[in-house]
């Protein structure tokens, strides 16, 4: 499983673990952050396309900050298709 260390939200670090081919999301675990809310993104999110996930994550804020937990999922997920 891949780590990402997340910057500028509550959850302190993303585990994105992808499928063999690289591009199918496998899993996803937030440390830290709403629980409730990261474990629902988490599940909707496994089995799904990471092409097909971050135009949709991407860029999205939460409250006053320019990032969110779903914005640097994104981040981390292609960070773990680069490792």
């Amino acid at each position: 499983m891949h780590t990402y260390k997340t910057q500028g939200v509550c959850a302190q670090f993303i585990g994105v673990e992808l499928e063999d081919d690289g591009s199918t999301i496998k899993e996803v675990r937030f440390m830290g952050g709403c629980d409730g809310n990261l474990k629902a993104i988490a599940k909707l999110v496994a089995g799904k396309q990471v092409d097909d996930i971050v135009p949709i994550l991407e860029g999205n804020t939460c409250g006053r900050r320019s990032t969110s937990c779903a914005d640097q999922l994104t981040k981390a997920l292609r960070e773990a298709q680069q490792a």
